[in-house]
């Protein structure tokens, strides 16, 4: 995907006019390697060779423009009306954000009216737009010490012009949305609506995801405070597997599409001996398949412990006919549900090592929704909080169509377009896949499987 500096313009509501509470403050600053100053952009790319490729004078390499807060702002702060939603699953963070959302809003910008919509973008339909709450810094002011939202959420589209209606209706001048690929799309959408009615109100996203699945940032909300708390489950199914005969530790981690969730909890409990993640196809069969690997490591030393990602090996489960594990349908966000590799890999690997001789002890776990419905960490309780800062900033500024985000450690303004683009994944070639299989000392593939009939055969006789 190429990228033109045109392509990473964010779009203003208009002129700004309002002395901003931080004109004074911003007088002597000057780009540093610490802060990046009003007017100045941020690199898309950051080698040499690929800056080399575009040919093009400094101002006209692509480039982000920076965040934070500006000499001059939009709106009159004393006529502001916002609102905040959080939407799709949860995500250690959410409170933090919602928390530095309102407390800037209010203690620096002076806006008086917040409103929270309830139970995601539910909250913006016509039958439950009056059900919010109002945000005050005494309301919120302990909220970052639980997990999930205050706000509630859900996932699920909703109608964008009644979206709209809500917003005018409500009065609100600037909307913020938390939320993931799901969430920034629907404000893509949202923004999109208020345009074509040619109405100044301002959406500001704030991506999150554990997945860490969203482009064009160094890291999502949440992502740390989660694989920090799946790195538990890892080191738990390890002293099982360790004091079992012949044990074998499974930790199905998410990761629908991305496994950064699986490489990075690994790399941090350091007792896996096998990662499997969606970006790089396995096989379970044959020489140098999986259950070799796995055959191999029990004889050698008597214990195997694998983390696998939800979304690792998918094409494996209708491969090997195993109809009670295929996924079917999708969910309400339009995600399609997926098979349980986790199931397949227990029995497939019961199967092969009872048949060597080798009855294992299984130590299965699946922490699933643990790992996100905890309470931010104290990286991620910054983090949350300078994103927070961020969004009321270019809010203010009448930035709009837009999400705040870090990108090469500075804080960024990056289109709405841009993050629901592409997916962010492992890179099969890139250093945190190598520091996976440094680690873990397993192959870079396993091999194809020649005989899936034998396997399937072995599962059902098991």
């Amino acid at each position: 995907m190429t990228l033109h500096l045109d392509d990473i313009r964010v779009r203003q509501l208009g002129e700004c006019r309002y002395d901003s509470p931080f004109s004074e403050l911003l007088s002597t600053k000057q780009t540093s390697p610490h802060y990046v100053a009003e007017g100045d952009r941020v690199l898309l790319e950051d080698t040499v060779s690929m800056l080399a490729k575009h040919g093009l004078p400094p101002g006209r390499v692509p480039s982000f423009e920076a965040a934070g807060p500006r000499r001059k702002i939009y709106f009159d702060p004393a006529r502001v009306t916002a609102g905040i939603v959080t939407c799709g699953g949860l995500c250690p963070g959410l409170n933090n954000v919602i928390r530095g959302l309102v407390q800037e809003l209010s203690v620096h910008y002076g806006v008086k009216r917040i409103l929270g919509f309830r139970n995601g973008l539910q909250g913006l339909t016509a039958e439950h737009r009056q059900d919010t709450v109002d945000l005050t810094p005494d309301s919120v002011r302990d909220i970052h010490n639980a997990g999930g939202t205050i706000l509630g959420s859900s996932r699920g589209g909703q109608d964008a012009d009644e979206m709209v209606d809500t917003l005018v209706l409500r009065g609100v001048d600037v909307m913020f949305v938390i939320g993931g690929d799901g969430g920034m799309r629907a404000a893509t959408f949202l923004s999109e609506a208020i345009r074509a009615r040619g109405l100044e109100i301002a959406v500001v996203g704030v991506p999150k995801t554990i997945d860490n699945d969203l482009p064009f940032t160094d890291q999502s909300f949440g992502f740390q405070s989660a694989f920090a708390r799946a790195t538990d489950f890892i080191s738990s199914v390890s002293v099982e597997a360790a004091a079992s005969p012949n044990g074998v530790g499974i930790v199905k981690l998410m990761g629908r599409h991305s496994g950064f969730i699986a490489s990075y909890a690994a790399l941090a409990a350091n007792g896996a001996d096998i990662v499997l993640i969606p970006e790089v196809p396995f096989a379970l069969g044959g020489p140098d398949g999986l259950l070799a690997h796995v055959e191999k490591h029990v004889r050698a030393k008597g214990f195997v412990v694998i983390v696998v990602a939800e979304g690792a090996g998918q094409d494996l489960i209708e491969q090997y006919g195993l109809p009670q594990h295929n996924g079917r349908g999708t969910d309400a966000s339009g995600n399609v549900k997926l098979g349980n590799i986790g199931e397949l890999l227990k029995e497939t690997i019961n199967a092969h090592l009872t048949a060597a001789g080798l009855t294992p002890t299984m130590r299965y776990l699946d922490p699933s929704y643990a790992i996100r419905s905890v309470a931010a960490n104290a990286y991620d309780s910054v983090y949350c909080l300078r994103l927070a800062h961020a969004a009321v900033h270019a809010a203010m500024a009448g930035r709009t169509e837009v999400a705040v985000a870090r990108w090469r450690r500075r804080f960024v303004h990056v289109p709405l377009s841009l993050m629901t683009s592409r997916r962010n994944q492992v890179d099969p070639d890139g250093d945190l896949w190598m520091s996976v299989l440094e680690t873990t000392c397993q192959p870079a593939e396993f091999g194809a499987a020649p005989d899936r009939d034998g396997v399937r055969a072995a599962v059902f006789s098991a």
